[in-house]
């Protein structure tokens, strides 16, 4: 196979790896972000402490993470069906690869979040600030560098699911791998994806270990207490907070 046979090909299932990965790690980040810090809020001695929503959330979670991909994508055919009208293609394998990336994010958000001074929430209580201040004034702030270095993690771990999923009609570079590559000898075709995948796994995982590292060289400069402006229910403004050392 030439390349000029090969790049249409290549062109279109980077596009549409593009695609999976893309929506199934914002959904997994919109719904694992919250369920994380969930965990921590009713753990014991949280803000929400809730000892058996913890170990049921936790329970849940766990399942989410033991579940090996291939054997997700068949147990939720019926549902994929139900939600996109069929259990093939780019959009079909978004799903499994959404619900597979939620506990796997969740678990991540769980341990940058417990990370997080407790004495800074400590201080942030003592003024009265709500739990819903805490986690969007401290917790989430706090942990920012951390929850992106969790999101490049996923978004790598996806990567590796969207191939997988491609074995089994979901479409991108797993798929052309396995058709081309496997099934009608193409090794040359085969390796050029290994390469592509490569490249691209190294360029997120470049971009988000900066970002992270910025983030948390920010957050070092602006010295060890930083203002925190506090929102108290019924008031338009709160005093500020100096951060505990």
């Amino acid at each position: 196979m030439t390349w000029s046979e090969m790049q249409p090909l290549l062109s279109q299932a980077c596009s549409e790896t593009f695609a999976m990965v893309l929506w199934s790690t914002l959904i997994a980040v919109a719904a694992g972000l919250p369920l994380g810090i969930l965990l921590v809020l009713t753990d014991r001695g949280g803000l929400l402490q809730n000892v058996v929503a913890n170990k049921v959330t936790g329970q849940i979670v766990n399942v989410g993470r033991s579940m090996p991909f291939i054997i997700l994508m068949v147990a939720l055919m019926s549902f994929t069906r139900w939600v996109t009208g069929t259990t093939i293609g780019t959009t079909a394998a978004i799903v499994p690869l959404a619900i597979g990336g939620i506990p796997f994010f969740a678990r991540l958000v769980e341990t940058a979040v417990r990370e997080v001074d407790n004495g800074l929430v400590e201080a942030v209580q003592s003024m009265g600030g709500n739990t819903w201040t805490i986690v969007r004034k401290v917790l989430v702030p706090e942990a920012l560098p951390s929850l992106i270095a969790s999101t490049t993690t996923t978004i790598i771990a996806l990567i590796g699911y969207s191939a997988m999923a491609g074995t089994v009609g979901g479409g991108g570079l797993g798929d052309l791998a396995v058709r081309y590559g496997y099934q009608r000898f193409e090794t040359e075709l085969m390796w050029i994806t290994v390469a592509v995948l490569a490249v691209v796994i190294s360029l997120i995982q470049f971009a988000g270990d900066f970002a992270a590292r910025s983030l948390h060289r920010r957050g070092a400069r602006s010295g060890p207490a930083p203002r925190l402006r506090l929102l108290k229910a019924g008031e338009p403004a709160a005093a500020d907070v100096d951060k505990v050392a």
